[in-house]
């Protein structure tokens, strides 16, 4: 019986050579590595970003998605980690990114047009490996189409990352990864900050007498899923039961590039 065992073991390892690495050893989910967001409130909410699994953050437009990913990105390649954005509607901007803290050289930018092309060049950079951190950028597509994203597409994303360091980051308007996803955050923005103090010359103040700049915003992030363990390894606590809590954030205006103009009734 024993013998029969020992060729029935090495039949199924000679069978997933090259495609599942040591079928037969245990291993440990429990432990899980995570690393900071960058942004204290969300490090305490969620515990960090997990490695080895698929995060996605979902939201309207203008919900905090794109400062989140900037601050993730900026912490990363602080640390001198290779990223990559997969930049599914050309979208990102290169400048803001900078202005936010984002080593633009330790970022490979994959601009799309479409999502066969963003499917692809997803599944081409998580089969090469040596990433630490793919944004996976859906943000600016039709929720329609994303909803025709095979599920097999999620499942075979999950597989690709599962036990190893990358941190696979998919940012949508809504939640369709579904259970492939180890951590669910959901963000929406709290009502915007205005300032009333025009750094111009008195000439242009009185051209536009009643713009204001925008000066930042409240962002709400709602965990609506996680699977990570109570105590990480780095020291962030993530509790099963604080699904469904949720932290809010403060966002700045970044100098140059977030001003825009209000306009007020005019007195009666």
């Amino acid at each position: 019986m024993a013998v029969n065992l020992a060729t029935l073991r090495s039949k199924v390892e000679l069978a997933l050579t090259g495609r599942v690495a040591a079928p037969f050893t245990y291993r440990d989910r429990h432990v899980v590595e995570t690393v900071s967001t960058g942004i204290a409130e969300i490090d305490s909410l969620a515990g960090g970003l997990p490695r080895g699994a698929l995060t996605e953050v979902f939201g309207p437009a203008c919900s905090g998605r794109t400062s989140l990913l900037f601050s993730a990105l900026a912490a990363r390649t602080a640390h001198a980690e290779a990223c990559a954005l997969i930049d599914g509607c050309d979208a990102f901007d290169p400048y803001s990114a900078e202005a936010a803290g984002v080593e633009l050289k330790q970022l490979l930018w994959v601009r799309c047009r479409n999502i066969e092309q963003t499917l692809r060049a997803t599944d081409l950079l998580l089969q090469g490996g040596g990433f630490g951190f793919i944004a996976l950028d859906l943000s600016d597509m039709r929720a329609e189409v994303l909803r025709h994203v095979p599920l097999d597409a999620w499942f075979r994303f999950r597989r690709a990352v599962e036990d190893t360091p990358t941190i696979l980051f998919v940012l949508e308007p809504e939640s369709n990864a579904k259970t492939c996803a180890s951590l669910v955050l959901r963000m929406e923005a709290e009502p915007t900050r205005w300032s009333t103090t025009l750094e111009t010359s008195s000439a242009d103040f009185f051209r536009h007498p009643f713009s204001w700049l925008f000066d930042g915003l409240g962002i709400r992030a709602e965990m609506i899923r996680s699977r990570m363990p109570r105590n990480a390894p780095n020291g962030f606590q993530n509790h099963f039961a604080s699904v469904g809590r949720s932290e809010v954030f403060e966002t700045s205006a970044v100098p140059g590039y977030l001003t825009v103009p209000r306009i007020e009734p005019a007195p009666k």
